[in-house]
């Protein structure tokens, strides 16, 4: 069955591995015969910061409040363009795909500026009532999944459970379990090309294609990490309750199924 996906990339070198995985991306969905929408935040010239501009209307001129203008651009139909576009691109898309460099231990300024602008209040947060009831499992984009496809610089061994840089996934937790769970999508372990930087030949590329295209045939069947989900789990919506993961903190409790990783 055809399904529409967004795929929401950022680096600037059109030459570079992370951008031929975006190109494997949409050649491999389009040809499985699903609808294909893409943001290229470089391409787009996507303005990364949000400021006083995201508001032309503004509820209050006299002190800018992001949480209370924000909610009040929504809900008036008076954000800008830019945000109103790629929030439609999220409501129509049945699965969410971001290609990244990994940079300084997180995603690029411009995707970081891209969920900033466009997750709105009483859009991706404060969803429905303005509370934070309907967050970690549920809210606007439940129901959608989301897969992270992350290159980095620097070996796997860097990334490894005692690895220098610290396991991959907890590195992007804030962004798979904050900026994609936390909205209700089901989130797939991040897919990592380690040393992408470092590729010295045709064949080593070839090779991160080749996972990538296997991987991406399992989309819409992988199973997602098990994020536990804030009604069940946080009586109170803030602090997990004493039955749940005992004697575990830290990000390994947030996941059902510690050995899954997240």
């Amino acid at each position: 069955m055809s399904k529409t996906v967004l795929v929401v990339f950022a680096h600037p070198e059109r030459a570079s591995v992370t951008r031929q995985l975006v190109d494997v991306t949409v050649e491999t969905l389009a040809a499985e015969g699903h609808r294909i929408l893409t943001s290229d935040l470089y391409g787009m010239r996507w303005k990364a910061v949000f400021d006083a501009d995201d508001f032309p209307s503004r509820a209050n001129p006299e002190r800018l409040s992001f949480v209370a203008e924000s909610g009040h651009a929504y809900a008036t139909g008076r954000q800008t363009p830019d945000v109103v576009a790629e929030q439609d691109k999220l409501l129509a898309a049945d699965a969410v795909i971001l290609q990244f460099p990994l940079w300084w231990y997180g995603v690029p300024a411009i995707l970081k500026g891209w969920i900033e602008r466009v997750y709105a209040f009483g859009f991706a947060y404060g969803y429905s009532n303005g509370t934070n009831e309907h967050r970690y499992g549920e809210g606007i984009l439940k129901g959608k999944r989301a897969l992270v496809n992350v290159l980095t610089g620097g070996p796997a061994a860097d990334y490894g459970p005692r690895g220098i840089n610290g396991p991959i996934d907890q590195l992007l937790f804030p962004l798979t379990h904050g900026a994609l769970f936390y909205p209700g999508m089901e989130v797939l372990p991040v897919h990592a090309v380690y040393g992408a930087g470092r590729f010295t030949s045709a064949e080593q590329v070839e090779a991160a294609k080749a996972s990538w295209r296997q991987r991406l045939g399992g989309l819409f069947t992988d199973t997602p990490i098990p994020f536990r989900a804030q009604n069940g789990g946080f009586p109170d919506r803030h602090t997990m309750a004493e039955h749940v993961a005992p004697g575990r903190t830290g990000i390994v409790a947030h996941v059902a199924d510690a050995d899954a990783g997240c």
